[in-house]
């Protein structure tokens, strides 16, 4: 009886984890290329990079900070003690499923009141983060108050947390092929204090 249970969760696990590698697969298809390349440039171009979420969309992000730190770029996260004032020529990128975290949308109206570029990277095009952006990354995954699975199985914002973890690891993945630096010479940027 054990042995039936534990197959039964093995099924069901990876017929989970196959809806969750389909979805994020559809979302890749609904991405807007121009969005992606604009994006890339306005990390390519920006002084220094802030970077703004809330959440579950947070910890992806950090993720991303880590990654463009990797490859040189001047990373901050806003929250943290360290974080220095944004400045004109510096590039905001706030992350919200709706679009109408306060906390985000204060951070990117006082990013475009000191003079620095906002890309928003949200499931919905209309929102004051939207708004106030100088540019949106648009991701078509449900929203986390969506609760009638019309795109998404997954419960509450899951969709956009993991495709923000992937979408950020490909645009990495593109920056660094263009920059043509050795995985040896990141390595050096690498945490050591570990």
């Amino acid at each position: 009886m054990h042995k039936t249970k534990d197959k039964i969760k093995t099924v069901t696990i990876k017929a989970n984890l196959e809806m969750i590698l389909v979805e994020n697969t559809w979302l890749l298809k609904q991405l807007k290329q121009e969005q992606v390349d604009t994006f890339i440039q306005e990390i390519k171009q920006a002084n220094a990079i802030f970077i703004v979420a809330a959440g579950r969309s947070g910890f992806s992000m950090r993720s991303a900070a880590m990654r463009l730190m990797h490859i040189g770029f001047t990373v901050y996260f806003v929250g943290e003690t360290t974080t220095p004032a944004i400045r004109p020529g510096d590039l905001l990128i706030a992350a919200s499923g709706s679009g109408t975290t306060t906390t985000i949308v204060k951070a990117a109206e006082k990013a475009i009141a000191a003079g620095a570029k906002v890309v928003a990277i949200s499931t919905t095009e209309n929102s004051p983060l939207a708004a106030v952006a100088t540019h949106l990354v648009h991701v078509a995954a449900a929203e986390k108050q969506d609760h009638n699975s019309t795109r998404s199985a997954q419960f509450a914002g899951s969709l956009f947390e993991q495709f923000l973890l992937l979408f950020n690891d490909a645009v990495f993945q593109t920056l660094w092929q263009n920059k043509q630096e050795s995985a040896e010479d990141m390595w050096e940027r690498h945490a050591n204090l570990e």
